[in-house]
């Protein structure tokens, strides 16, 4: 068994299913539902009329159908990092769509597990027969599409659930749990796991969402504004709009670099869900994404607009963009260099030990 699952590229290990697969799950995420999102957000409030048209008559903009797409996409991308053949590949297309489907607000778990599941029994089929142009694509839809059709609704379910438990607890403590979600949160973000995924998953949205956006935003503008003395422009462009996870090798060497941003998260979450009330109505993922790209921000803005639409709010204030600027850029910044510079003069961080590798 052991040759077998060797020779079929199998590997049952948590940094291949939790770190690896959901890693590419949120790309999938960003390349469907996020860039959907900003491009109909983009054709409103610009009125870009082909990104406002339906296209076709089908009742879908170009934004619409990317994020139509977001099952297909996650079940593939699952799929690509575990390095599933084409037929296998292709073959997750209808299953992540019916599994997303099946599970509703809690899709995106679902599809991660499912996907995993189908991809390794489609990798176990694969070329094993002389028709392998049919029992591949066969077993792996079959297998995900009937697995889907058992537990997506009910993981679905469940993750919503624990979502709806974290945003009721931040709603009724926030201060504790603006702490709490945002350290966290933010953590996430710069190991190498998928905070975005996370976010996703539990569908972490209000309050709850505010804060993981300033969690990710303490450890990515942090990492970016303190370490500006060995990395410059260039780092601090690909540690602030990119990511923080970089900075991970340095971690390894001196955990200690890791503090400043981390106790600028617990400053930040507090003050987001307490102070400015910063929520994340737009969609979760873009709760675990920071300044990566501006996601967070763009996400932030949209819900602002959905609330708006619904009659939920009645304009976006001054406040509000103080609040964001604040929490998502100015405090992080402050805070860790800060910090930061607290521990060089006790020697805690030395000189280079924030430099990136290359």
């Amino acid at each position: 068994m052991k040759e077998f699952l060797k020779r079929k590229n199998i590997v049952i290990s948590l940094k291949r299913y939790g770190i690896d697969a959901m890693g590419s799950m949120a790309q999938g995420l960003f390349c469907t539902l996020l860039i959907g999102t900003i491009l109909n957000t983009l054709g409103t409030q610009f009125n870009i009329g082909f990104l406002t048209a339906d296209i076709g008559g089908t009742g879908y903009t170009i934004g619409g159908f990317a994020t139509a797409m977001s099952g297909p996409a996650m079940a593939a991308a699952i799929g690509n990092s575990l390095g599933a053949p084409g037929l296998v590949l292709f073959s997750l297309i209808p299953v992540g769509f019916a599994t997303n489907t099946l599970g509703g607000a809690g899709g995106p778990l679902a599809v991660l597990i499912v996907a995993i599941v189908a991809t390794e029994f489609g990798k176990a089929v694969s070329k094993e027969t002389k028709i392998d142009i049919l029992v591949t694509p066969c077993v792996t839809i079959l297998v995900g599409v009937g697995l889907a059709a058992l537990i997506a609704a009910p993981i679905g379910k469940a993750a919503s659930a624990l979502g709806q438990v974290i945003m009721w607890a931040t709603d009724l403590q926030p201060f504790l749990m603006g702490i709490v979600v945002s350290v966290l949160v933010g953590m996430a973000l710069t190991l190498p796991i998928s905070s975005a995924a996370i976010c996703s998953v539990l569908g972490l949205t209000g309050l709850a969402g505010g804060a993981a956006v300033a969690g990710c935003c303490a450890q990515m503008v942090g990492f970016a504004v303190m370490s500006f003395k060995e990395n410059r422009w260039g780092g601090l462009v690909s540690q602030g709009i990119g990511t923080s996870m970089l900075q991970m090798p340095n971690i390894v060497k001196n955990p200690r670099i890791w503090i400043p941003p981390t106790l600028a998260s617990a400053i930040t979450g507090p003050i987001a869900t307490c102070v400015f009330r910063l929520t994340m109505d737009g969609a979760p993922v873009s709760s675990g994404m920071g300044t990566c790209g501006l996601v967070g921000q763009i996400g932030v803005y949209t819900g602002w607009l959905a609330d708006i639409e619904a009659g939920t709010k009645a304009a976006i204030t001054a406040f509000d963009w103080v609040g964001l600027v604040l929490i998502c850029f100015v405090l992080p910044a402050v805070l860790s260099v800060l910090f930061c510079e607290a521990e060089r003069k006790l020697g805690w961080i030395q000189e280079n030990d924030l430099k990136l590798e290359g």
